[in-house]
């Protein structure tokens, strides 16, 4: 079965909502537990307090590392984002960036 435009589409939308699941290309270790995928979603404006958007929206980070502690499950700490792989951390990054347009414009841009 494959999937069409308008499939896509709504399941960019839906992730808009739900949040977007990251699979790690290097896996983080925390003691015993690894953390293979990571979910991150849309972030309330209270948690961007203290964070440039212009900083976020260039995927900087430091603004990353402040940003995503606060919208991931499994919740990652500053010295996990630290210490990510430089993919994941772009994959990451590029996702938050992401909802910083509107929902409006993204779907424009994922229809062309």
């Amino acid at each position: 079965m494959s999937t069409t435009k308008a499939d896509k589409t709504e399941q960019a939308s839906q992730a808009l909502v739900t949040g977007k699941t990251i699979v790690l290309d290097e896996p983080i270790h925390r003691g015993e537990q690894v953390i293979t995928e990571v979910t991150v979603r849309k972030p309330t404006s209270g948690e961007l307090r203290g964070i440039s958007l212009i900083d976020l929206g260039q995927m900087n980070v430091i603004a990353l590392q402040q940003v995503l502690p606060r919208i991931s499950t499994p919740t990652l700490t500053q010295h996990d984002v630290a210490n990510l792989d430089p993919a994941d951390l772009m994959e990451l990054g590029a996702e938050v960036a992401s909802f910083l347009v509107k929902k409006a414009d993204r779907m424009a841009f994922l229809r062309t």
